[in-house]
């Protein structure tokens, strides 16, 4: 199935795998929708006042990710991504639900921050949308969070998510689903305040079209539209119709509003308060609903990578030029650490394409730190690394790159809170090697170093006229191989 991609979007309210086809005709290249599953999980309103996703959620989680799990079996890792949003970013017990939804899925699950849902939001919408050079604004109002962009063509400009949810705003302001004009007020108040700390620089930079890519924005549409508050779009001016009638009614009724779903029964007062709030707080005149959001983003992320237009390598030649990194350098360390990793025998290893990926992107920026300190400067690469907004990176992927730039100066025993596996440690000694034989910061003419690996023992060959000629360099692959040890490696240098 190395035609098909697919994607999981684990939503604080829904579920949803999308399956596309990889499409080649003529030069071009593009995805098919093939199909499409849903299961209403509704993980927010399973949070607790501890912010625990409670047992009987839980279960239903992994019911369908089981389910889930079964039409995805005979497809490789490489062409699935699951992502798992705000409520497991904030949920206290996620990290020991997580091994038991990637054993219910069969996949890695990746919990992203919420710049990169962003980021995966707008390159979802915009997939859908007619080509224009015009600045567009995509809000994606989610369960427990909603999401800003603001683009041109394919290039976010601006982006950011807030903790604000027709989720989690319902059950703070509408607890048992009453409604209120009291109530409706403290909830668009409290969600202009919260809209606020971004009004500003997205006011100022401006849009010309403004797109609802949620189920929130579609299901205010169908009900504005259907139900005569709006001739078409959504306005202010049919949301204030219908927050209206909703507080003469004091709750939402299936029956009186066409075009409104089951499902969005219980969260509509906290989803048309939020809608009301951004309207007022950006200046909104009206918007139109956008297809795709994050699954689809989540897919043509996957084909870029497919097609070697990977958003990584992007995100990382961005960095090297904001911290003003010796590009020189990097590139030296670069190549050499490839070479090294690429004599080593792990292609029997699924995880080592993306392995020798990280490798590469973190001997690009391992000096980062240096913007921060020269003391101690791999622990401050480490940090940035781990912690920073990456685009198009998982959580997963940027603690590798932590544990490689954490490890490539100084002893081993601090890497240990990784985990790491032996393919892991084996990357981590080239990029050691790589830094230490460059350390002139001058190019080798050629490779001196040949590297093999059986089980725990590394083996390193060298020409003895060239250790001969290089004492500095001998005498550090000594402490190195002491320093290995410790870690339980042998490594043995021999000379020819």
């Amino acid at each position: 199935m190395n035609d098909r991609l697919a994607s999981i979007d684990l939503g604080s309210n829904t579920f949803r795998l999308s399956i596309g086809r990889i499409v080649r005709h003529e030069g071009a290249v593009h995805l098919l929708a093939e199909d499409k599953l849903r299961e209403q999980v509704a993980l927010a309103n399973g949070l607790d006042e501890h912010k625990r996703i409670d047992a009987a959620t839980v279960d239903q989680a992994l019911a369908a990710l089981r389910r889930f799990g079964e039409r995805l079996r005979g497809f490789s890792p490489t062409n699935v991504r699951a992502v798992a949003t705000n409520t497991f970013r904030v949920a206290r017990n996620a990290a020991d639900i997580l091994p038991q939804a990637e054993h219910a899925l069969g996949f890695p699950i990746e919990i992203i921050s919420g710049q990169e849902e962003a980021r995966l939001i707008y390159l979802g919408v915009i997939q859908d949308l007619p080509q224009s050079g015009r600045r567009r604004l995509v809000v994606d109002i989610g369960g427990g969070s909603t999401e800003f962009i603001i683009g041109e063509r394919d290039q976010p400009l601006e982006l950011a998510s807030l903790e604000l949810g027709c989720t989690t705003w319902t059950r703070r302001f509408f607890p048992q689903g009453g409604i209120t004009e009291a109530r409706m007020q403290q909830a668009i108040l409290a969600a202009r305040g919260t809209v606020e700390t971004i009004a500003g620089r997205y006011r100022n930079l401006g849009w010309k079209e403004a797109y609802g890519s949620s189920g929130t924005a579609k299901g205010l549409l169908a009900i504005l539209t259907e139900n005569g508050l709006s001739t078409r779009d959504i306005t202010l001016k049919g949301m204030e119709r219908l927050r209206a009638a909703l507080v003469d009614a004091g709750e939402v009724r299936l029956e009186a509003w066409a075009g409104l779903k089951p499902e969005r029964v219980p969260v509509l007062p906290g989803g048309l308060a939020i809608m009301i709030a951004l309207f007022q707080e950006l200046g909104i005149d009206r918007m139109q609903a956008g297809d795709g959001a994050l699954r689809m983003g989540v897919l043509q992320d996957l084909l870029g990578r497919d097609l070697h237009r990977d958003q990584r390598d992007e995100t990382v030649r961005q960095m090297r030029g904001r911290y003003r990194l010796d590009a020189t350098q990097a590139g030296f360390v670069h190549r050499l650490a490839l070479q090294l990793f690429d004599q080593l025998d792990l292609a029997s290893d699924p995880d080592t394409p993306e392995l020798r990926r990280a490798l590469a992107w973190t001997a690009e920026l391992h000096e980062i730190g240096l913007l921060i300190a020269r003391n101690d400067y791999h622990k401050h690469s480490a940090y940035i690394l781990e912690n920073a907004d990456m685009p198009g990176f998982s959580r997963h992927d940027q603690q590798l790159l932590a544990f490689l730039a954490l490890g490539h100066q100084g002893k081993l025993a601090k890497v240990r809170i990784y985990t790491p596996s032996r393919a892991r440690w084996l990357a981590l000694c080239c990029l050691r090697l790589a830094v230490l034989l460059l350390r002139r910061r001058e190019s080798l003419d050629a490779l001196p170093l040949s590297l093999r690996a059986q089980a725990q023992h590394i083996t390193l060959r060298l020409p003895s006229d060239w250790l001969a000629a290089h004492p500095l360099s001998g005498f550090q692959l000594e402490k190195e191989a002491a320093i290995w040890r410790k870690a339980g490696f042998t490594m043995e240098t021999l000379a020819d």
